[in-house]
């Protein structure tokens, strides 16, 4: 078992899953929480993440297998999936491929489902094409302002790890997210994004 990623919330490790290759995803326990509170919060998100990924699969997304889920330790066993994080790809790749993210990320909204942590990290390029990933943060919700919080994460990130093709991958973005929204949705949500960031730089001031 190789540790390949440690986070706030998990560790995420490669192991073996009945001889297949297989991502290890644990949920740490937290110190300052009472035992009783942090187990039932850890295995509830545990419990969450299987789902939405199982609910995502039903809309036509592409995400790893669940293997299984123990929900005692808080550990989800899941597909290892071979190919190169978006991060990773050259930047005109990168740019064309946002319009396949914004219809990604167009569909689980028009579906309810806010990402919560949608970064260049979080998609591979397969051979069978654009996989998301890490339902950790996700939830179900209606509110314009959830959505408007995945687009503006996702803005941020182009901003400082793609900060050459930010103009033209957003635009990319939002031209395949507006594809699956339509355009009245989308403008209501970017109008949003505007929102939240002069919420940021009025709190960078004050």
């Amino acid at each position: 078992m190789k540790l390949v990623k440690k986070g706030a919330e998990a560790d995420i490790y490669v192991t073996t899953w009945n001889g297949q290759n297989s991502i290890l995803k644990i949920r740490k326990k937290k110190d300052y929480r009472v035992n009783s509170l942090d187990i039932r919060i850890r295995t509830l998100r545990t419990i969450r993440e299987a789902k939405m990924i199982y609910e995502v699969k039903s809309f036509g997304i592409s995400t790893p297998i669940v293997y299984f889920v123990d929900e005692k330790k808080c550990e989800i066993y899941l597909q290892f999936i071979k190919g190169k994080l978006v991060r990773d790809l050259p930047m005109k790749q990168i740019v064309k491929i946002c319009t396949d993210i914004g219809k990604i990320v167009g569909t689980l909204h028009k579906n309810g489902i806010m990402h919560g942590d949608l970064t260049t990290s979080n998609f591979i390029l397969s051979q069978r094409g654009l996989v998301i990933l890490d339902f950790g943060l996700s939830q179900k919700t209606d509110a314009i302002d959830d959505y408007a919080i995945d687009l503006r994460l996702f803005k941020e990130v182009l901003n400082s790890a793609h900060a050459q093709i930010v103009v033209g991958a957003w635009a990319s973005f939002i031209q395949g997210y507006q594809s699956i929204l339509g355009n009245t949705l989308t403008e209501r949500i970017v109008n949003q994004v505007l929102v939240i960031e002069k919420r940021g730089r009025y709190a960078n001031v004050v």
